[in-house]
C-alpha cells in the first residue's frame, strides 16, 4: 500500500515537470530574469564610466550649489544649507549641524570631502 501511494505520488510529481506548459514557463523566467541582468549591467556600467570620469571627490567647502546638487539626492535647498555652513574640518559636520539627516550623509560620504 505504501509502495504504491510513494509510486503514484513520483508519477504525479514527475508528470508535471515534463508539462509543455512549465517548460515555456521557465524559459520566460529565465528570459526575464536575462534581461534584468542585462538592464543592470548597463546601470552598473554607466556608474561606472561617472565615477571614473568624476574629477574625485566634491569638497563642501568649495563646490558651487550646482555642484552640490549634483550629488545624490541633493536639493537646491540643503546645498545652499551646506554652502551657508562653511567652512567645515570634515564631512561630519553635515550632520553634527544637522545641514544632513544621518542616512543622506551616508549616500554621499564616499563623494564628499573637505580640503
Amino acid at each position: 500500500m505504501k509502495a504504491s501511494l510513494t509510486s503514484l505520488v513520483c508519477t504525479l510529481l514527475l508528470s508535471g515537470c515534463f508539462d509543455s506548459n512549465n517548460t515555456r514557463s521557465l524559459q520566460q523566467h529565465t528570459a526575464d530574469a536575462t534581461a534584468a541582468a542585462k538592464r543592470d549591467a548597463g546601470a552598473i556600467a554607466r556608474g561606472v564610466v561617472e565615477g571614473l570620469t568624476r574629477k574625485g571627490l566634491t569638497d563642501i567647502n568649495t563646490a558651487s550649489a550646482q555642484d552640490l546638487e549634483k550629488l545624490p539626492d541633493v536639493t537646491a535647498a540643503e546645498a545652499q544649507g551646506i554652502i551657508a555652513g562653511r567652512p567645515y574640518e570634515n564631512t561630519s559636520q553635515l550632520v553634527k549641524r544637522h545641514i544632513l539627516s544621518r542616512a543622506h550623509y551616508n549616500k554621499i560620504q564616499a563623494q564628499i570631502g573637505v580640503k
